[in-house]
């Protein structure tokens, strides 16, 4: 069979052998055949036949005018749901290993006919320009912690370069979670890069009036690093793309070290946390070329980190209350009527009062709950019985 390279060949040497039967002889093939190709001008595969012929019996033609309306009424519909359907519905007419077959007549549909498709355009990254976060959820990872399970999430930031990563555990997608986990990675890394993406963060971005916006609080701690906030499309998470692919990556990691391990239960949370600590510098370990371009770039960092928690000013009701990001606490029965300071870290929180320290109480989780300590306001409730 004479080739694409054989042909250019004779073409050149007919300019410069005396005959044609030369030429042909000394490019590998009959002088029947230069012949042919010296008339055409052409190679073999640009006067190639095209196969537009069927081999076989098209085993789907009486049934495709229905399949095809099944696919264009539910495009989610699969090639395999379709073709086991089409089993059923015709015993024994089908066979297994046509499936192949069926799936590459609707993957040839979808092109042809079917929806068009999003269209996603590639990033290009650079060094020390953009870093993601977001938060991830741990729970299915079943630790425990002292026989206890540990439900948890993990503040992920990202560097979207060199795939440099930090974790940061943490129990709520507050805002204070968000400072103290993005504070941590920062001051890890050394440096601050040109811009920081989120999710559309309740804690982050603001809801009304102004969608757009970022809040109050987070944009005075961009703006104490320097940073140029950037939020993703409503119901765009592909635009935070990087973070999403490493939340994956690095539970599938954690899994795995896990299983390695041999147990999930830890003595402690420190235990936990250093276990994670350990498994991150060993998948960054594998970034260090990339990681020192974007060092090279980064901004330095300011001379202190900012405040991880949130000043509220309340009142201690009658009860001996204070309301609190939509959660109860009591107090001394002491500071009854009074105005308090409370400061909301993203674990804890302070009572203040006359720049004073008076009450330190972990941080309830979720929303309307309760946290009553009886002890301070137990005076009271004895001369009062039914208040219980």
């Amino acid at each position: 069979m004479v080739t694409d390279r054989q042909v250019r060949r004779l073409f050149g040497l007919v300019q410069t052998e005396r005959t044609l039967a030369m030429a042909a002889a000394k490019a590998g093939m009959d002088e029947k055949t230069a012949r042919t190709y010296r008339r055409l001008g052409k190679v073999p595969s640009e006067v190639k036949r095209l196969h537009t012929w069927r081999t076989r019996v098209d085993p789907f033609t009486e049934v495709w005018d229905a399949a095809r309306e099944s696919l264009a009424s539910n495009p989610g519909l699969e090639a395999k749901t379709l073709f086991e359907a089409l089993q059923r519905q015709y015993p024994g007419r089908f066979q297994d290993g046509q499936l192949r077959t069926f799936q590459r007549r609707v993957r040839q549909w979808r092109a042809l006919e079917g929806q068009p498709k999003e269209v996603f355009f590639s990033q290009v990254h650079h060094p020390g320009r953009l870093c993601q976060s977001d938060f991830t959820h741990c729970s299915k990872l079943d630790v425990t912690i002292d026989g206890q399970r540990f439900e948890h999430l993990m503040y992920h930031f990202v560097l979207t370069y060199s795939n440099w990563e930090s974790c940061t555990i943490c129990f709520s997608e507050s805002f204070e979670s968000l400072c103290d986990g993005l504070q941590n990675a920062l001051w890890e890394l050394g440096g601050v890069p040109a811009e920081h993406q989120t999710d559309r963060l309740s804690s982050a971005v603001c809801r009304v009036p102004n969608p757009d916006d970022f809040t109050q609080r987070y944009a005075a701690l961009l703006a104490h690093y320097g940073l140029k906030g950037r939020a993703i499309q409503a119901g765009k998470a592909n635009e935070n793309g990087d973070v999403e692919q490493r939340h994956h990556r690095f539970k599938r990691a954690l899994e795995q070290a896990l299983l390695l391990r041999g147990s999930r239960d830890f003595a402690s949370r420190a235990e936990y946390a250093s276990f994670v600590r350990a498994l991150l510098k060993q998948l960054n370990a594998g970034r260090r070329a990339r990681l020192a371009e974007e060092v090279r770039t980064l901004r330095p960092l300011p001379d202190r980190r900012r405040e991880a928690y949130t000043r509220l000013r309340v009142r201690v009701d009658s009860g001996s209350l204070i309301h609190v990001d939509r959660n109860v606490y009591s107090v001394n029965s002491r500071l009854i009527g009074e105005h308090v300071e409370v400061r909301l870290y993203a674990e804890h929180l302070e009572v203040w009062y006359a720049q004073k320290r008076v009450d330190h109480l972990p941080r309830l989780r979720g929303r309307n709950k309760h946290r009553l300590a009886y002890r301070p306001i137990i005076d009271g409730r004895v001369r009062k019985p039914s208040a219980f």
